[in-house]
């Protein structure tokens, strides 16, 4: 986890030289795309991390931020996430993993995603009015962090 924030610490720095040549649109999805691709890549992969990694990875969101604004190192960011409509690394992972339940849930995934969540039917006599007809089931897994932090064993939290 420590090389993947130096790697986009390093990335965000370069991209300092270039702000003079290119237009604020463009600077913005310049460091946001890069930053943005690989977070959500890896969103279930960082469900249940340690608080000091959970620190590390929304340190590279505050400096694109605060790159984004051109604020100094001590500046408050909240102000710049809220602008840029971004959530703090722990929503934004609790967030992706409740869309992707969701869409589980109504059919909304590739197959291959359907055939790693298994979903089963509540009786009918048992369904109240208000919630849905299908649950996500919870897997059966090692007891290890991987095991907990995959996603079928997460989803079915939501």
């Amino acid at each position: 986890m420590g090389r993947l924030s130096d790697f986009y610490f390093a990335a965000l720095w370069q991209l300092c030289h270039v702000r003079q040549y290119v237009t604020n649109d463009c600077f913005r999805s310049l460091v946001v795309s890069p930053v943005h691709s690989r977070l959500d890549y890896g969103n279930f992969v960082f469900v249940g991390l340690p608080a000091y990694l959970q620190r590390r990875l929304q340190a590279v969101l505050n400096a694109a931020a605060r790159l984004v604004f051109q604020l100094r190192r001590y500046d408050h960011v909240t102000n710049a996430l809220a602008i840029l409509h971004w959530l703090r690394l722990p929503e934004r992972v609790n967030f992706k993993l409740a869309l992707m339940a969701y869409r589980v849930l109504n059919g909304m995934v590739p197959s291959y995603l359907n055939q790693l969540v298994p979903v089963s039917s509540l009786p009918r006599r048992r369904r109240l009015r208000s919630s849905f007809t299908s649950q996500l089931l919870v897997p059966q897994y090692r007891l290890s962090t991987v095991g907990r932090r995959s996603f079928p064993a997460t989803a079915s939290i939501f």
